[in-house]
């Protein structure tokens, strides 16, 4: 549960972009869309792989 501390001399549209930033930061979302279908952990885990092997690739370190 989040809560938002709202001062009285905050508005309600303040205290209403407080709660979404909170709401992103905690990536409430991203949990319930994750928990409604069910993921093995081998399919995550080459999630995972894949997504570094990409990332080694595209950022990595391009010394010679």
């Amino acid at each position: 549960m989040l809560i938002v501390d709202a001062r009285e001399s905050d508005s309600i549209d303040k205290a209403l972009k407080k709660y979404k930033k909170k709401y992103e930061k905690a990536q409430i979302l991203r949990i319930l869309r994750g928990k409604k279908n069910f993921t093995k952990k081998s399919v995550v885990r080459r999630g995972e792989v894949l997504k570094a092997a990409y990332k080694e690739v595209m950022f990595g370190n391009t010394e010679a």
